[in-house]
């Protein structure tokens, strides 16, 4: 059942970043679409760069409790989330820098199998992933997720990140969190477009700690056509004397080709649906370079799934993970004609990747039973 409240380069280790003070996608932009448009703005530039956002500081939290039947960080201010719901009636978590970060929960019926992750993409939330989780805890999986900083009801300024690992880092204390209450129980990820960027990185972070990542539409390189060496060059100016400046959004015909899930794209409030920052392109294109540099050192078992009509996340990052990665256990399924959001995409899709990523977990928890759909 579904427990969710519909309301409320660098240096790349966690050990970079502050501990947590509370135990407990959409990525595929086509980066820098219209930056010739921006050269102009480039060129003539003058003045002083603007102020960068101000950080809150962070916060002192006690632990009172409210998921799993244990606790959930309870913030000594009155906090609330973008939409204004307190967080005391939201399901959530505390990252080290204070934010609270809405989260979602599917629970199986009976004990579960695994405990499973989803990490969303870039300018959605974790709601957009009810449906796959439903049909995994149909399985005895007990599926988990939050919206990251700056999306859906997580605290932060939308589409804003100082540093990518802030991603990675919120992901691996909540997968801690589920870890402590389930220490015998493998755990999976699953990670669709700058999700799957995260999860990759994730992974790479502590390679033995995860029985498989499932990745739908990876962000593992950047369009090639849009992400040019001039392109990120000029990005990198803009970052540097207009960081807040807004270039391309998605497109949302590219998301599905079944009209009614861009429709449902489109009219969700919760998904962002303005201009991409150049300071957040950067960030992208930082996270798709260490990818690239983790690629060869890889050895955790995976599955890709790709469409090869996606015009947000090029499929040449998912092949060349499948190519160069030292992983024996690993797979890649081409959809032809498909688009980025494979999970949103026409039934027939939709059902196949449904029961591509059941069957791929359930076969790789030790002691199952054959997979039945």
């Amino acid at each position: 059942a579904e427990r969710s409240s519909e309301v409320r380069e660098k240096d790349w280790s966690v050990e970079s970043l502050p501990p947590p003070s509370a135990s407990f996608p959409q990525a595929g932009f086509c980066v820098l679409p219209s930056i010739e448009h921006v050269m102009p703005v480039c060129e003539s530039a003058a003045g002083p760069a603007p102020n960068k956002c101000e950080k809150r500081p962070g916060e002192r939290f006690r632990t009172s409790d409210k998921v799993f039947g244990t606790s959930m960080p309870e913030s000594v201010v009155d906090q609330r989330s973008p939409q204004g719901v307190p967080y005391t009636d939201l399901q959530h978590i505390v990252n080290a820098d204070g934010r609270h970060l809405f989260c979602r929960y599917w629970e199986p019926e009976g004990p579960p199998r695994a405990v499973v992750f989803v990490a969303h993409g870039a300018g959605e939330h974790s709601g957009g992933y009810s449906d796959l989780a439903k049909a995994l805890s149909g399985h005895s999986l007990l599926v988990f997720s939050h919206d990251h900083v700056g999306h859906g009801q997580s605290e932060g300024e939308r589409m804003v990140i100082d540093d990518f690992q802030v991603f990675i880092r919120d992901s691996l204390q909540h997968i801690d969190l589920m870890k402590g209450r389930y220490p015998d129980l493998p755990v999976f990820i699953i990670g669709h477009s700058m999700g799957g960027a995260i999860s990759v990185l994730t992974a790479c972070e502590r390679p033995n700690d995860f029985a498989g990542v499932v990745l739908i539409a990876p962000m593992v390189q950047m369009n090639p056509e849009s992400a040019t060496p001039i392109k990120v060059f000029m990005a990198k100016i803009l970052n540097h004397i207009m960081p807040s400046l807004t270039l391309g959004s998605i497109e949302s015909k590219w998301i599905s080709r079944e009209p009614k899930e861009v429709e449902a794209y489109d009219k969700d409030e919760l998904n962002y649906h303005g201009g991409l920052r150049v300071s957040f392109g950067m960030q992208l294109i930082a996270a798709t370079q260490q990818i690239e540099k983790a690629i060869p050192a890889i050895t955790w078992p995976f599955l890709l799934l790709h469409g090869d009509a996606d015009n947000l996340c090029h499929i040449s990052g998912s092949q060349l993970m499948m190519e160069n990665t030292k992983s024996t256990d690993k797979k890649l399924k081409v959809y032809d004609g498909a688009y980025h959001a494979l999970h949103h995409d026409l039934p027939e899709t939709v059902d196949s990747v449904l029961q591509e990523v059941s069957s791929w977990i359930m076969e790789r928890i030790p002691g199952q039973p054959a997979f039945s759909p």
